[in-house]
């Protein structure tokens, strides 16, 4: 059973996740989901980083084109509706949400003012967005897809960004990895590890390609890599 509630974002139907600490205050957190929207494991994510004292707010950011879609990757009919979205999503006012969405974040009461973001499949490439195009904190990225398709952003990354590789990635080819290595390349806000034979979604509890190991270690570093700016 999830721990937070459901929230509005924007006067227009733009809403999300939020997961507070049991604190009830902490450095803030944006959990960008993959292409199955803000559905229970992506809340359940949430929830992990919540106990572990953030504040946690999981942006819906399909909602221009399905409000409140939640997906799972156990029913085989809705990865084609979680490609279509993906394909479909609008960069340009997807970044104005995920503006607006910081903001919102940074100004709860529960946050503490500073404010990191951690995203998966889809939303790993917003997090790498976000680092080239926002003031968000520091930005991690798990197996995010379609990143080589903004590597002209890479010169504009300011922003402590962490990217996490899985080596066998069925959606992020190797010639892709390597473009966006060689993109990032020097840039020292700039982490990036690959993680041998994982394949995509390793990190993901529930997920035929879970590698127990190689999620551990990259939320260990993601741990690491997020406390100097956020705490």
């Amino acid at each position: 059973m999830t721990q937070g509630t459901d929230i509005a974002i924007g006067g227009n139907g733009f809403g999300g996740y939020l997961s507070l600490p049991p604190g009830g205050r902490g450095p803030g957190l944006l959990v960008f989901h993959a292409v199955f929207g803000v559905n229970d494991v992506v809340r359940s994510v949430a929830d992990d980083f919540a106990r572990q004292g953030y504040a946690v707010l999981c942006p819906d950011l399909f909602w221009r084109q399905e409000p409140g879609v939640q997906l799972s990757e156990k029913r085989p009919e809705d990865f084609p509706r979680g490609v279509a979205l993906f394909s479909g999503f609008d960069m340009d006012a997807g970044l104005g949400d995920l503006d607006a969405a910081l903001s919102v974040l940074r100004a709860h009461p529960a946050c503490t003012g500073r404010v990191g973001a951690v995203g998966y499949c889809f939303g790993g490439r917003m997090a790498y967005m976000m680092a080239a195009h926002t003031e968000i904190d520091a930005a991690v990225s798990y197996y995010g897809t379609a990143i080589e398709r903004h590597l002209d952003c890479a010169a504009k990354v300011h922003r402590p960004l962490m990217l996490h590789l899985a080596e066998k990635d069925k959606f992020v080819s190797a010639d892709a990895q390597q473009a966006t290595r060689q993109a990032l390349d020097g840039n020292p806000k700039v982490v990036i590890h690959v993680y041998p034979g994982a394949d995509h979604a390793f990190a993901r509890i529930g997920s035929p390609t879970f590698d127990a190991a190689a999620a551990a270690l990259a939320n260990e570093r993601t741990a690491t890599f997020l406390r100097p700016w956020l705490w």
